[in-house]
């Protein structure tokens, strides 16, 4: 079987390293031919090949997000939001697709596929595969609608609350949301949600209506990230070795997203109600504006920048005594899955797709919604109770049983299978 990827990047994001594991775990089976196709391709993997003019996209791109900030009246915040697939490259003029038995998207956006590109791909003669990484590819033009609480996407979008003004009925959202339409009823696209929440999501949004919407967790190498010791990482890293350490991790550290104003309001709250335990805490923060982010805690606080290198990232997850994400919307998080298979234990929100990975008092806590309060009453239960080390044992075993690289490959591996045994019955037929 040959399976070709296709995501904006192979390494900047959370969808790109899942993507990249993902193709590298299928490899390692042997029964599985996997190669990438990006538009920006950072790293030296032979499995990945960048598309041409990749750069010329980006300027186009770019243009169009000066053009709505310009003329539409958008605000820096809103931004990069949205994505109307303007913009994009025709990838079934690429040798790798005449190659490919199976198309697999991933995060296709910023220039990677326009919407006409999407159209040639889902009315071509390749069975395409859909990871959804976020919502953009059953809604209109957005990448997270809870952040807006809108539930438009479940009917046909419009009065879009990302638009200036609050959008009108038929503005861009809806506009976009019927192109889509039109696109994927010219064939059969079989969506993965990378968490069981995603997947319920999408299943919700008309665009989905006839085609196949499935669960799969995005896989993680457990031997790599493992248990390690943690004073040496801490060492390494020039953190405290006498404190406990809390570690927040987010591409871009001050995203209001990541929520990481809610850790400092908690730990804020804990200082002041328990001012002996903040005395004994750090925060170690990873992530760009990461400098910025230390200010707001008056806790001891370590900017450690963003960290590329996996290795630098597992002496991270061995520092830390626990991993505090405070995301108000999110998938499956790479950072949550790496960091239970190193035994380090999760506090989050109750959201997204996080309680399928976090179950309090086995492997972490998960908090109300929003609450920074009960956050900080989680931070403080699971590090100083009496079971701390057995959950640091359950989080290893969890993340072994759920994200093992052999575990998740297997699962892809039955899914293309299928596909490839269905479309060779019905050309049969």
């Amino acid at each position: 079987m040959r399976i070709l990827f296709v995501n904006t990047s192979d390494d900047v994001g959370g969808a790109a390293i899942a993507a990249r594991r993902l193709m590298q775990a299928l490899a390692a089976t042997g029964q599985v031919e996997a190669r990438m196709l990006v538009r920006r391709k950072r790293t030296d993997d032979p499995l990945v090949e960048a598309i041409p003019h990749g750069r010329r996209a980006q300027v186009k791109f770019a243009l169009e997000r000066l053009e709505l900030f310009v003329r539409g009246g958008f605000s820096r915040k809103n931004l990069f939001q949205i994505d109307q697939a303007r913009f994009g490259t025709d990838i079934t003029r690429h040798p790798l697709y005449a190659w490919a038995d199976i198309v697999h998207l991933h995060w296709v956006g910023q220039a990677m596929l326009s919407a006409a590109d999407l159209e040639r791909l889902v009315g071509g003669p390749k069975p395409i595969v859909w990871t959804l990484h976020d919502m953009w590819p059953f809604m209109g033009i957005c990448h997270l609608a809870a952040l807006t609480t809108c539930d438009r996407w479940k009917r046909d979008c419009g009065y879009c609350p990302l638009l200036p003004g609050k959008g009108k009925a038929d503005d861009l959202s809806r506009r976009v949301f019927r192109r889509k339409r039109d696109i994927y009823a010219r064939g059969h696209i079989h969506f993965v949600g990378c968490s069981d929440y995603l997947a319920a999501m999408a299943a919700e949004s008309p665009l989905t209506d006839g085609h196949t919407v499935r669960s799969i967790p995005n896989p993680i190498d457990t031997d790599f990230f493992a248990p390690r010791d943690s004073g040496e990482a801490r060492r390494r890293l020039g953190l405290p070795e006498g404190k406990r350490i809390l570690l927040f991790v987010a591409c871009r550290a001050t995203d209001p997203a990541k929520g990481i104003h809610y850790l400092a309001d908690a730990l804020h709250l804990l200082s002041r109600r328990l001012p002996d335990l903040a005395q004994r805490l750090a925060v170690a923060i990873a992530g760009e504006d990461a400098d910025e982010a230390a200010a707001l805690f008056d806790v001891e606080a370590h900017a450690m920048g963003y960290v590329a290198d996996p290795a630098r990232m597992r002496d991270l997850y061995a520092a830390a005594d626990l991993l505090v994400m405070p995301t108000l919307q999110d998938n499956l998080p790479n950072t949550i899955v790496e960091a239970l298979a190193t035994g380090t234990p999760c506090v989050g929100f109750h959201t997204g797709g996080l309680p399928q990975m976090i179950k309090t008092g086995l492997n972490g806590y998960l908090a109300a919604y929003r609450d920074a309060g009960d956050l900080g009453h989680g931070i403080a239960q699971t590090l100083f109770g009496t079971n701390y080390a057995e959950q640091c044992r359950t989080a290893r075993r969890m993340a072994v049983e759920n994200y093992g690289r052999e575990v998740v490959a297997a699962r892809y591996t039955a899914l293309y299978r299928g596909i490839l045994e269905t479309d060779t019955n019905n050309k049969n037929t």
